[in-house]
């Protein structure tokens, strides 16, 4: 009786104390924290590195661009030679840089060529890029495919001077400030409404990358739609004011027959 006695005491105690589990270090310096970034592999280049070759690669790219267009259009003007070298600059960058991403996504963690650790470097600004996020894969599928070519193809126009030139200039920089937009905004509501962030917190990766690198698709297409704008208002008036002088011509001419 004393035994069962004891074994119902010993069933009703409270359990042992287990140890503490140690918190878990994430194996990534992505944000928000912990989130799962498939087959992630750290870079083997700094962002000194990084950075550096990619500034080289843009000098290239605006260097070629340059020379080709003073070599076609020689009279070309400041303003146009500068929007040329913008546009062609973003044919690269979206058709390879971003079409890069569009077609790897699924391993962008584990990529160590140039463009994979590019990308990692920047997604410490915007962890989507590893995450396999539905948004930014599609805007940025969507902005290789279509931005990408259609940039070279205003540059082109640009450079020789083609009547088609603002349409195209308007079109593929509407497309990229409201993809921009877009994105900006997808961010800002899953910070602000979700309390999801998705940069790390220096202000390097946010104020720098995130906010800095992506304004250049916000201001100057805004620029560069603003001017289309002008031209096609200025180019309008001016055939509405020869119809008119020719109307007004063609009567006068027809009353002097009558008389």
């Amino acid at each position: 009786m004393a035994s069962l006695l004891k074994r119902l005491q010993d069933s009703f105690a409270a359990p042992a104390t287990m140890p503490s589990a140690a918190p878990i270090v994430p194996m990534h310096p992505y944000y928000p924290l912990g989130v799962e970034v498939a087959g992630y592999l750290a870079n083997e280049w700094n962002t000194l590195e990084l950075c550096s070759m990619f500034a080289a690669g843009c000098t290239v790219i605006f260097g070629i661009t340059y020379a080709l267009v003073r070599k076609l259009r020689p009279n070309a003007s400041t303003p146009d030679l500068i929007t040329v070298m913008w546009f062609v600059l973003c044919g690269f960058i979206h058709l390879t840089f971003e079409g890069y991403f569009a077609y790897n996504f699924r391993r962008m963690g584990g990529m160590q060529d140039l463009y994979g650790q590019l990308w990692k470097e920047y997604s410490l600004s915007d962890s989507r890029y590893l995450t396999q996020d539905a948004f930014v894969l599609c805007m940025e599928t969507i902005t290789a495919v279509c931005w990408g070519p259609l940039s070279f193809v205003t540059a082109g126009m640009i450079a020789t001077d083609h009547p088609l030139r603002y349409p195209f200039q308007t079109i593929v920089s509407l497309g990229q400030l409201y993809g921009d937009v877009l994105y900006y905004a997808t961010s800002m509501f899953d910070e602000c409404i979700l309390n999801v962030r998705y940069s790390r917190p220096e202000a390097a990766y946010y104020w720098g990358y995130f906010v800095l690198m992506n304004s250049f698709w916000i201001v100057i297409p805004g620029i560069l739609i603003y001017t289309s704008v002008g031209a096609c208002w200025r180019a309008f008036a001016a055939l509405q004011k020869m119809e008119k002088t020719l109307k007004a011509g063609g009567a006068n001419g027809h009353a002097k027959k009558t008389l």
